[in-house]
């Protein structure tokens, strides 16, 4: 990597996508943060206004930025409902902003990322399965295949590809009410994981030492898979 490597970070506003970029930026990184509503982190961050509902536009906000040493696909929400109560929306929703923007952001970012790079997209522990929550476990399913093609293809470029999933984490995301469905339940350990957590681990794959590790799954959920 550059000396100062650069990473695109989604969802930079708030909760895990938020502690990455503040992690990236404590390591000496610069920044450029993807999101709807403008975050302050201060110095060798930037950021430019997206929507990753609307892929379609996502190649014009980054096709003028410097090459990017790492890609961070943090951005995501989650609606909840029993089988017999599926909302069509909701699960194409999901699915825009969890597989859909990952995808046309690193179609657009990767062909000119240096080697040696990162990419790390943001999955869930529950891609396996949680009752209530099928049709976001299938989006985030979807990135553990994604993302395992992704690393087959970029080994020869030293490029690593990575899913990273918590478990019930302290975000505002466990406050919205389209998940009210299925309130979270306390994981074994005894408290919520800590986004600074995962964004730590993080920091280990986007870095240096990550380099020999691509094409796996780092569950991290205080315990909830017991």
């Amino acid at each position: 990597m550059s000396s100062t490597p650069h990473a695109v970070v989604t969802g930079c506003s708030s909760g895990i996508g938020k502690a990455i970029a503040a992690r990236l930026l404590a390591d000496g990184w610069q920044v450029t943060g993807l999101s709807r509503s403008k975050p302050e982190l201060g110095p060798g961050f930037q950021w430019r206004p997206a929507d990753l509902a609307d892929p379609a536009s996502l190649a014009e906000v980054v096709e003028d930025l410097a090459p990017a040493n790492a890609l961070v696909h943090a951005a995501g929400f989650q609606r909840t409902a029993l089988l017999g109560e599926l909302d069509p929306a909701a699960l194409a929703g999901m699915f825009t902003v969890h597989v859909a923007a990952a995808s046309t952001l690193a179609n657009a970012l990767v062909p000119n990322m240096p080697d040696g790079g990162r990419v790390l997209l943001l999955g869930s522990r529950t891609s396996t399965g949680a009752p209530g929550k099928s049709q976001y476990a299938a989006t985030k399913a979807a990135l553990l295949g994604m993302g395992r093609t992704w690393a087959q293809e970029l080994a020869p470029r030293g490029i690593t590809v990575n899913v990273l999933s918590p478990g019930p984490t302290d975000t505002p995301m466990l406050a919205d009410p389209g998940r009210s469905a299925t309130p979270p339940i306390m994981p074994a350990l005894g408290q919520l994981v800590d986004p600074e957590d995962v964004a730590a681990l993080a920091g280990f794959l986007l870095g240096s030492h990550g380099k020999s590790i691509t094409g796996q799954n780092y569950v991290i959920c205080g315990g909830a898979s017991l």
